[in-house]
């Protein structure tokens, strides 16, 4: 049953910044010109829906290019997003200073398209599948996708088989006049048990030591607690705690105003964390506990079993040795009054 949680706030964005970019998915054109550089994300959560906005912007050069996101569930609805939620949560935090897939034979099994809808020069479509479908499906319809995807792919399958196909045409943004540098928000409404981050995503066809770099922005009711922690052992030194704090009253009035957003609460914690790190570390994605409880799901992190990266350590195994010892000490005692009351002919022995 999906879990209804205490009023937390919930936004999960992305934005493209600075070249035809798309936010927490992996990048996939006809060739290397076009790369996945800074994105910024906003994750959040609120009675039991996610709400995920990415900005899909490009620089110049013409053709067609796509992206790949992974999701926690199917869409209830993907609509256009508000024209300038993004910019003003990166405003908030970073204020100016001046103001390979073979094709499939017939009976292989295919992935399923639950929805497609057309935003401005985008077609979005919402897959089901597994790893291997939802690459069969993007090689046939013109993904050209890198050497690791079928691992990076299955990766999320075997958690969340749902995956955000965009296919974004820049010859079709040019003739509807938009400008270089011009962004399509789209808005999707998720219903999921607790937020996710996709980051493992953001390194698909990267070299080892090639640098990813992104923004999360977290909209909570309470502070969260996250799986990585950034600045653990286990972000590799790859994410960073940049801001956390009461959100204040004018972002969250600036935010309620803008299309779409009229969902987020009068009060809310926000958080910023900044991946940079190289892709052969980012292994894992960004697991949010929005309930409270302060326990964020290492399946959702993408930790083993669930993922290439070993299980976050636990205490249990050094409780239950301690309690076995603390156990061991008065047994033993007790045995061994035992055996010296029995050797003495049951008188105590003496001391």
């Amino acid at each position: 049953m999906r879990r209804l949680a205490t009023p937390i706030a919930a936004l999960a964005l992305t934005l493209a910044l600075a070249a035809p970019t798309l936010a927490c998915g992996g990048l996939i054109g006809p060739n290397g010109a076009v790369n996945l550089l800074r994105t910024t994300t906003l994750a959040g959560y609120h009675d039991g829906v996610e709400h995920y906005v990415t900005a899909f912007e490009f620089a110049g050069g013409g053709g067609a290019f796509g992206s790949i996101t992974p999701l926690p569930g199917v869409p209830s609805s993907v609509v256009r997003g508000g024209d300038w939620t993004l910019q003003r949560l990166v405003r908030e935090t970073n204020p100016p200073d001046f103001f390979a897939f073979e094709a499939a034979g017939a009976a292989a099994p295919r992935a399923v398209v639950l929805q497609q809808v057309r935003i401005d020069a985008l077609d979005i479509t919402i897959l089901k599948g597994g790893g291997a479908e939802i690459g069969v499906w993007a090689k046939e319809h013109g993904f050209s996708l890198p050497p690791d995807a079928p691992e990076v792919l299955d990766f999320y399958a075997n958690r969340s088989p749902i995956f955000m196909a965009a296919s974004f045409d820049a010859d079709a943004a040019a003739e509807r006049g938009q400008a270089i540098g011009d962004g399509t928000p789209v808005h999707l409404t998720i219903p999921t048990d607790n937020p996710w981050v996709p980051l493992r995503i953001l390194a698909l066809g990267k070299s080892a030591g090639e640098s990813v770099q992104a923004d999360v922005y977290l909209l909570t009711d309470d502070q969260p607690a996250l799986l990585p922690a950034p600045g653990s052992k286990l972000a590799d030194g790859g994410l960073r705690l940049a801001h956390s704090d009461a959100a204040s009253p004018e972002l969250l009035t600036d935010l309620r105003t803008d299309e779409g957003m009229e969902w987020v609460p009068d009060t809310a914690w926000l958080t910023k964390v900044e991946i940079d790190a190289a892709a052969a570390s980012l292994r894992f994605d960004l697991a949010i506990d929005a309930s409270g409880a302060g326990e964020p799901s290492a399946r959702d992190a993408g930790f083993a079993p669930f993922g290439p990266l070993p299980a976050p350590p636990s205490w249990t195994p050094l409780w239950v040795a301690l309690l076995a010892v603390s156990l061991a000490i008065p047994l033993g005692g007790a045995w061994l009054l035992a055996l010296g009351t029995r050797n003495s002919g049951g008188r105590p022995l003496a001391g």
